[in-house]
């Protein structure tokens, strides 16, 4: 992208009933950018469907203060708000932030020179990765974390955190992505992030310094209910992004569908050679041990080879860098494992005092099926994230550029 001058930058500040904050966070964001960002920007206070004093405290500021507008939306929705003032900017770099402020402002010329000098297309910040420094309640520390594993896991994203409320993208890359994002709410981060990844576009990552803000508004409950309903939309997604891709002149890639079906296969292909290997372990060492006891040797021998085998044949990992590490997350899904495994029998047993060793196999097989599910979720997702190719570039060098600086 080519821009004369001094770049210009307009940071949306979404917001809905927050007259108590939004005075005391939009003069210090100002001051900020006045004295510590060497870029040309504008504030712009989004209220979407404030029912309090917001609006007229986001007014009094645009009067109060020299860069500082406000634009009033009327219905609910950040993602809402965050598409129409990005469709109608003029600005050169489109970002947003939190309210709150719960992210240090010093990631903030981090996160927008990588798209004023046209190295990204898209910028977030994360709290998920090494260097980030985190101060959050172990509840919403566990919900984020299980939110990125599940993207991971069902839609083969690679960016590491979809929803700290720290973005950045160029505006021309905005003109062509925003049409085709349907979320109006909290979603709406996600559902950017998956159509820009599958198009190629380069994602650029900050790890951010970031406190949790204790008055939170975010309903959770209802907010994991639309998240959920919009993964399952976005995995029957068929957006057609060749036109963004050609755009911006981005290499095609495979489909991210074909890829996860291909794993997948190769997946089922190692859980058969486990699950057979694991019967006749199991049926030798059952001449001479207890069922409990025979499952768990038998689970524990077969999971290293299979964790070897997925690590090298299913998600295509080359080499011993990080093998150990490999093999103990392994081991974490092996307990998973063994847990259903060992819970089914020990129903079994508790129901039938002395059930047939044929019964004693298909219920063991049956628990190891599910056992399966829930291992290629976390082989997916958590064992081998930091070294297999992601899906979506599973053919063409990776898009996500993991900065490390601050």
């Amino acid at each position: 992208m080519q821009i004369s001058g001094r770049p210009r930058v307009e940071i949306v500040v979404p917001v809905k009933n927050e007259e108590y904050d939004l005075g005391p966070n939009i003069r210090r964001l100002r001051e900020f950018l006045d004295t510590a960002f060497p870029f040309a920007a504008e504030v712009c206070i989004a209220d979407n469907g404030s029912t309090d004093a917001t609006f007229e405290i986001g007014c009094l500021l645009a009067t109060e203060l020299s860069g500082v507008r406000a634009v009033r939306i009327e219905e609910p929705g950040r993602g809402r708000a965050l598409k129409q003032v990005w469709s109608s900017s003029g600005a050169d770099v489109l970002a947003y932030l939190d309210v709150d402020l719960s992210t240090n402002l010093n990631a903030l010329l981090p996160l927008v020179a990588p798209l004023v000098a046209g190295h990204s297309d898209v910028a977030i910040g994360t709290r998920l990765a090494r260097g980030s420094r985190v101060v959050r309640r172990p509840k919403r520390e566990a919900i984020s974390r299980g939110y990125n594993l599940l993207l991971r896991a069902t839609l083969a994203t690679g960016f590491s955190d979809a929803q700290c409320g720290f973005k950045a993208i160029r505006r021309d890359v905005a003109v062509e992505l925003l049409p085709l994002v349907e979320d109006t709410s909290w979603f709406f981060d996600t559902e950017l992030l998956v159509l820009a990844e599958r198009a190629g576009l380069r994602i650029h990552e900050v790890p951010v310094d970031w406190v949790d803000d204790l008055d939170s508004r975010v309903k959770i409950a209802k907010t994991v209910a639309e998240d959920l309903r919009g993964i399952a939309r976005m995995s029957r997604s068929r957006v057609d992004l060749e036109p963004v891709r050609r755009t911006f002149g981005r290499p095609a890639i495979a489909d991210p569908k074909t890829a996860l079906a291909a794993r997948v296969l190769r997946f089922c292909a190692v859980g058969v050679l486990s699950t057979l290997a694991y019967i006749l372990l199991y049926l030798v060492m059952r001449h001479a041990m207890p069922a409990q006891v025979a499952n768990l040797l038998a689970l524990l021998v077969t999971a290293v080879g299979n964790t070897a085998l997925n690590r090298r044949v299913t998600f295509g990992v080359r080499g011993g860098q990080n093998q150990v590490k490999h093999q103990l997350r392994g081991l974490v899904t092996f307990a998973i494992g063994w847990s259903l495994t060992a819970s089914s029998l020990w129903l079994l047993h508790t129901a039938v005092a002395v059930p047939a060793r044929g019964v004693e196999i298909v219920v063991l097989t049956a628990a190891n099926l599910a056992a399966t599910l829930v291992r290629f979720s976390l082989f997916q997702s958590w064992v081998f994230d930091d070294d297999a190719p992601t899906l979506p570039t599973f053919e063409t060098p990776a898009l996500i550029d993991n900065t490390r600086s601050h």
